[in-house]
Order: structure tokens, then C-alpha cells, then sequence
């Protein structure tokens, strides 16, 4: 797949960007080098390669999940102006 100077007059004006003819031939050959590019890589075979989530064959090491504080919700409460069934009751701020 190619790109034309045509085609990309066409977005630059879509994109309302001024572009010069030498603007349109130096994009011109990035983007035949970036189409030639992908189409290298579309032909790599890839069917029997397993996708992965990270490109390193590490894994996350992960800490047992388990409660190390004690509970001090009934005395936050009480120290609250307000408060009703263990939730603290605020002014509104939103009218």
C-alpha cells in the first residue's frame, strides 16, 4: 500500500494545515517508508505464537492479603459531630 501527494494535500487539508510542495514530498517518503514498514511485519507468521502480556517472562510477586491494622472505625465515629448507622453525616455542599 502506497500514500499519493494527492492524498495527503487532501489531509493536510482536511486538518486545515498548510503544507508546502516540499513539506509534501518529504511526508511523502516518511510514510512510504512507514507503509512498507507494516507490510514487512504483517508478513511475519504470528498464528502460533501465544500472546503476552508483558514482553519480559517475569511474574508479579504478590503479599498474602491479610488484615494488619485493627479496627478503630467505632472510635473514629465517636470522635465525628455527627454520625448514624457507622457512616459519618457531613454538611451539603451542593445545593
Amino acid at each position: 500500500m502506497s500514500i499519493t501527494r494527492e492524498e495527503i494535500k487532501k489531509i493536510a487539508n482536511l486538518a486545515r494545515i498548510s503544507v508546502s510542495q516540499e513539506e509534501v514530498e518529504q511526508v511523502e517518503k516518511k510514510l512510504v517508508g512507514i507503509m512498507a514498514l507494516i507490510e514487512k511485519m504483517q508478513e511475519v507468521e504470528t498464528d502460533s505464537i501465544e500472546p503476552m502480556a508483558h514482553a519480559l517472562d517475569i511474574n508479579q510477586p504478590l503479599r498474602e492479603d491479610k488484615v494488619t491494622e485493627k479496627d478503630i472505625r467505632d472510635q473514629s465515629l465517636s470522635l465525628a459531630p455527627h454520625s448514624e448507622e457507622s457512616l459519618f453525616i457531613v454538611p451539603q455542599v451542593i445545593e
